[in-house]
């Protein structure tokens, strides 16, 4: 699995020109990215290491400061463009594949006691965001 984790003072999402899911205090928007190999082990994986990442202000956590988390599916996350002009997105896992591992970290943050907002999978999504710092990581499980 790939996320990439931005610190943000805000964030949205818009399905259709409605809002979905927001975070209205200092928080994280996390984008994830499903490829082929992946498993529910690495879902929890992410979801801990995003619970636990001290990337906040004062070098706190969402864990640390009940911080929410605003996390979205990217497929994109896998597109390949190291060769011609037009990305391939052969490493990314199918939605049948992919929804169930970005609704087990969406899931598994949840368990640990997060509080997070979500997109809709595989719809055409708007986002809006104030990021923090800025402060932008990828990570891979």
């Amino acid at each position: 699995m790939r996320a990439v984790v931005q610190r943000v003072s805000s964030a949205s999402v818009e399905v259709d020109g409605r809002t979905v899911g927001a975070v209205t205090e200092p928080g994280l928007l996390v984008l994830v990215g499903v490829t082929h190999t992946d498993t529910r082990a690495e879902a929890a994986r992410l979801a801990a290491k995003l619970w636990g990442l001290r990337i906040l202000h004062g070098e706190k956590s969402c864990s640390d400061v009940s911080a929410p988390l605003l996390v979205i599916s990217q497929f994109t996350l896998y597109g390949d463009a190291r060769k011609g002009r037009r990305p391939t997105w052969q490493a990314a896992a199918p939605g049948p594949a992919a929804e169930p591992l970005v609704e087990a970290v969406v899931d598994e943050l949840r368990a640990l006691g997060a509080h997070v907002e979500t997109g809709v999978f595989g719809a055409d999504m708007k986002v809006s965001l104030v990021n923090d710092g800025p402060i932008t990581l990828v990570l891979e499980v």
